[in-house]
């Protein structure tokens, strides 16, 4: 099993393929099994996926500050780092969609692109965040009582298998809640190529996708009909071939920089 250890945290990942390499990050309460669907489609490109801390074969640290918003940032960067890519193409779901945007706002030079699944951008307005905070800690608290029975019905958590219910708890209250306005005001600043993509009937999140595509300059927006919250799950092969036609219509790279 690849792992990584990053200042005593392991990362467990996978690598597929060569060429461009894409870095998938999946939502709250999945793991890398989500993205099952894509590693064929994606044999063009060096996939790599892997499992956020506190979820599926990744460690759950104790300490409740090993778990947040620059913390994930980090190990996405390490991730990188450590198959030799400067530059990737950026993309996740849900909670993976949210920390890609988060990845390019510190690391923009990094990005080579940006792919946005059934996501938002976070929120400006204080109450609206603090309504959003406290369905993170009330998932928290439910996997304190309950324990992984917590999971959920979704389609991309059917497939995860986790070790540890105190690290689902711990990324609710460390990940997964928001602690500022700094990844939605950071929108009209991105200068990548970037794909806003939701599900038809993924109805929490086409007003926020509607949004990014708005305010991120020349973002492509694509609806997949018949499609919930997991997209690429629902309808692997529109979602693909989705991915795939954003893909293959980045413009080449810039001369003098390098991408992995």
């Amino acid at each position: 099993m690849p792992t990584l250890q990053r200042a005593g945290v392991k990362l467990f990942f996978n690598v597929y393929g060569t060429g461009l390499t894409v870095l998938l990050s999946h939502g709250y309460g999945a793991t890398s099994a989500m993205w099952r669907g894509q590693i064929k489609a994606l044999d063009g490109f060096r996939l790599i996926t892997w499992d956020l801390r506190g979820h599926g074969q990744s460690d759950s640290p104790d300490d409740p500050e090993q778990y947040s918003q620059a913390h994930t940032v980090a190990d996405m960067a390490a991730l990188l780092d450590h198959v030799g890519a400067q530059q990737a193409v950026i993309g996740g779901l849900s909670l993976g969609g949210y920390m890609s945007l988060a990845f390019h706002a510190a690391h923009p030079a990094r990005t080579r692109a940006l792919m946005l699944f059934d996501t938002g951008p976070g929120f400006r307005n204080d109450a609206a965040r603090q309504g959003w905070n406290k369905t993170a800690a009330a998932r928290a608290d439910a996997f304190e009582r309950n324990g992984l029975a917590s999971l959920g019905q979704g389609d991309e958590v059917q497939a995860a298998e986790h070790r540890s219910a105190r690290g689902l708890a711990l990324a609710a209250r460390g990940m997964l809640a928001q602690l500022d306005s700094h990844v939605i005001d950071s929108l009209p600043t991105i200068g990548v190529p970037t794909l806003a993509l939701v599900g038809a009937d993924d109805t929490p999140f086409l007003v926020g996708t509607a949004y990014m595509a708005r305010k991120i300059p020349g973002a492509t927006h694509v609806i997949l009909p018949d499609a919930g919250h997991a997209s690429n799950i629902n309808q692997p092969a529109a979602f693909n071939a989705a991915v795939l036609a954003f893909l293959h219509a980045l413009p080449a790279q810039a001369p003098g920089t390098q991408h992995g």
